[in-house]
This record gives structure tokens, C-alpha cells and sequence, in this order.
């Protein structure tokens, strides 16, 4: 008689008679179901774990609590299952093929209409090639085309000079203005008190939605010695008939002042010392009449752009403050200086990025209504790149002056935001 052996689900008592009389109906059993089996067509039936038939009848409490996976190890010969992927998976994978394929076209166009121009324009930018002839068949004439327009005296490094002088006397009158104006509107517009306010937003943006030929041809008329501009100044400075050519006038805006209290010359200082070929007074001599027209339309065409940026700075300002400010009892002045200003922060940064940017980039005004000149006063480095590849065939050297302004642009955009700083509370 043998000590029972007891199990976690339930006991089995085993004794030597029981189980040879066991034993032998299980033989008796296995013998029937196999003539049974072999009477029938075999079949292959896929469980989780393995057969029944291949288990002991009598098993231990421990080989009872093995998971599938063992017992199927201890089958000799049957190979193991595949592992499936699951529902999660097969949606992961999904996803990430769906983002490419979103992403894709995008790349693509960046690629095809960004990155393979920018990297042909640098190589033509190292060559002679004149915009006719195959790109093949340019030679490669290596730092010729910096050369010309940095450090070798000649037209081309006199003429790039003049149009970053030009260039930066129109940057530092219309990013000013533009910006000022701008913010001016949008506080007025933001008002409560104000009605009609979507009409004032449409009647300051509608310029910036026009097409800028067509403006610049409407201030070509404006802008003629018998136009409305000469006829209205006449009319309200009375017994003076004021004709100022506008539109061709080389005099520099600086000069003239200076003239008025008596410097008609260069003193010896700026006459003698020069700036890549460009004298000091050159470069002091201010914008010419007709840059500073030109000036004035492009303020007129973009304050309606930045004053929508500032409006929606202005209204993203948290009420709670402006009536805790009140409730403290700021003055109006003291709310627009001391919570107004420092708020909107983030907004005069981004305005002014993009008026600089923008500003270095002009060119549809100076097409037509000056094509650069008189005597090269309003030529921009943007236009200097058309007339250099379109009109003197030097796409080598017109590709130089682009990269050359790309740099610039660059330098000028990191220096802004290392002093106005955006990220500093």
C-alpha cells in the first residue's frame, strides 16, 4: 500500500492493482482507437498545444502546470509552430509605410525642385558658363567669379558694391517704417471700441494681395513730374509750383541734406578711402530720390502683411493680464509699455526676420519702374543677378552674386536674433 500522493486540483490515489488494471483497459483502449484511426481517412487537426492522445493518462500536479510550449518541446519529431504576427503588428507596420508614403512626395519635390538647384547653381557658380551653350560645355574657371566681385578692381566688383549700398539704405528705411506702421494699426485696430473692423483688416491688407506690378506701374504714374503726387504737394504749398522729378533723380538723399548746411564736397577723409572700390562718400550719400520712392511703395504694399501678424500677437494677449494691470490701476500708457511691448516680443521678432529677408530680395519694383536706374542708384543685388545672367549672359557669375547674398542674408538674420534675443524673457 502506497502514501497517497495529493495534487493542487484534485488527489490521485495510485495502488499496484489499480494501476495494472489501468495499464491494461488503457492498452485495451489505445488498441481500439487505433483500429478506429486506421478505418478513417487521417486528418490533421491544428490545436494550440499538442495532441491529447500523446499525453500520459496519469500526470503529476507539476507536469500539469507547464505551459503548452514545454509540453510540446517534449514531443520528439513535431516541428514547432510559426509564431503569427498580431492585429497590433500588422497595424504598426501599416503606419509606418502610411508615413512614408505621405512623406515621400514631399521629399521628393524638396529634392527635385530644391536641393538639385541649389547644388547645380553653386557648381555654375564655379564656371564660365553663359546660359546658351550646354552646362557641359563651361569651363571650370574655379574662385574667378568671388574674385571679380570681392577683391579685383573692375565693373563687376564696383557695380556688386553699389547694389549692396542701395540694398542697405532700402533695409534701413523700410523695416523701420513697415514695422512701425504696421504695429500702429493693428493696436488700433484692435480696439473695442472701433467698429467696422473687418473692414479697416481687408482695406490694410488688400495692398499686400495685389499683384506688385500692377502697383508699381500705378506709382510709375503717381510718381511722373505732372502726377498726382507733384500736383498735390503744389496744391498745398501755395504760389510754388512743386515739379521734383521723382522717378529720375541719382541725387543722394544724404547729400542733399548735407548740401543744404553747406558740405557741396567730400571732405579728404571719405574721398581718399574706399569700400570695394566705392568711395566713403558714396556710401554715405543716403538713397537717391528714386529709391526713396520706390521706398515708400514697398512700406505702403507690406504694412497690411505684418499688421495681421501683430493683430493676432495683440489678441493672444491672456485678458486676465490686462485686468490685472487695470485693477492695479496702470494707466493706459502704462499697460501698452509694460504689458503690451513685452508680450508681443515674439511677433516683432518674426516681423522683423521677415522684413529683412524680404528687403534684400527686391526686385519687381526696381523692374519696373527704374531697371536700376538713374546711374545705378536704385541696382539691388537682386537684380543685379537678372541683369548679370539674363542680359550679359553670365549665369556663372550672376549664380556667384546669389550665393554671395545668401551668405549675407544669413549673417545679418543670426545677428538680429543674437541682439533682439526672442528667447529671453
Amino acid at each position: 500500500m502506497r502514501t497517497p500522493t495529493w495534487g493542487r486540483s484534485s488527489p490521485v490515489l495510485i495502488t499496484p492493482a489499480r494501476s495494472s488494471s489501468f495499464r491494461g483497459s488503457r492498452a485495451s483502449s489505445t488498441r481500439s482507437t487505433t483500429a478506429s484511426r486506421a478505418s478513417r481517412p487521417a486528418t490533421v487537426k491544428q490545436t494550440r498545444c499538442s495532441s491529447r492522445s500523446a499525453r500520459p493518462a496519469v500526470r503529476s500536479w507539476a507536469s500539469r502546470s507547464l505551459p503548452c510550449a514545454a509540453a510540446r518541446s517534449r514531443g520528439a519529431g513535431r516541428p514547432e509552430e510559426a509564431d503569427v504576427p498580431t492585429l497590433r503588428d500588422r497595424l504598426a507596420t501599416n503606419e509606418k509605410v502610411a508615413g512614408w508614403v505621405f512623406v515621400l512626395p514631399v521629399l521628393i519635390g524638396i529634392g527635385v525642385f530644391l536641393i538639385v538647384p541649389i547644388g547645380m547653381a553653386l557648381w555654375m557658380s564655379f564656371t564660365d558658363w553663359n546660359g546658351l551653350s550646354p552646362p557641359g560645355d563651361a569651363q571650370n574657371v574655379g574662385l574667378d567669379n568671388y574674385r571679380d566681385l570681392l577683391s579685383e578692381p573692375g565693373v563687376p566688383r564696383l557695380d556688386f558694391a553699389m547694389s549692396i549700398r542701395n540694398n542697405l539704405y532700402y533695409v534701413l528705411g523700410v523695416v523701420p517704417a513697415q514695422t512701425a506702421i504696421a504695429f500702429v494699426l493693428a493696436v488700433v485696430v484692435n480696439q473695442k471700441f472701433l467698429r467696422g473692423k473687418a473692414f479697416f483688416r481687408t482695406a490694410y491688407y488688400f495692398p499686400s494681395i495685389t499683384s506688385s506690378i500692377a502697383i508699381s506701374i500705378v506709382f510709375l504714374f503717381l510718381f511722373q513730374r505732372s502726377g498726382a503726387i507733384n500736383q498735390t504737394i503744389s496744391a498745398l504749398m501755395p504760389g510754388d509750383d512743386f515739379r521734383l522729378n521723382w522717378l529720375d533723380n541719382a541725387e543722394g538723399v544724404l547729400h542733399n541734406v548735407l548740401g543744404a548746411v553747406g558740405v557741396d564736397s567730400a571732405p579728404g577723409f571719405l574721398a581718399d578711402n574706399d569700400i570695394m572700390g566705392l568711395s566713403l562718400w558714396q556710401w554715405l550719400s543716403g538713397p537717391s530720390v528714386t529709391m526713396f520712392a520706390i521706398m515708400m511703395l514697398a512700406t505702403w504694399t507690406t504694412i497690411g502683411t505684418m499688421m495681421l501678424i501683430f493683430l493676432a500677437g495683440l489678441q493672444n494677449i491672456p485678458a486676465d493680464v490686462e485686468e490685472a494691470s487695470r485693477v492695479d490701476g496702470a494707466t493706459a500708457l502704462q499697460r501698452f509699455r509694460l504689458v503690451t511691448i513685452p508680450m508681443m516680443k515674439q511677433p516683432m521678432f518674426f516681423v522683423l526676420t521677415i522684413g529683412l529677408i524680404g528687403t534684400w530680395q527686391v526686385f519687381d519694383q526696381i523692374f519696373v519702374i527704374s531697371s536700376g536706374g538713374p546711374q545705378k542708384t536704385t541696382l539691388t543685388p537682386a537684380y543685379l543677378i537678372y541683369r548679370e545672367g539674363f542680359q550679359n549672359f553670365s549665369m556663372g557669375r550672376a549664380t556667384a552674386i546669389a550665393f554671395l547674398l545668401f551668405v549675407l542674408i544669413m549673417v545679418l538674420t543670426l545677428v538680429q536674433r543674437r541682439i533682439l534675443r526672442p528667447d529671453r524673457d
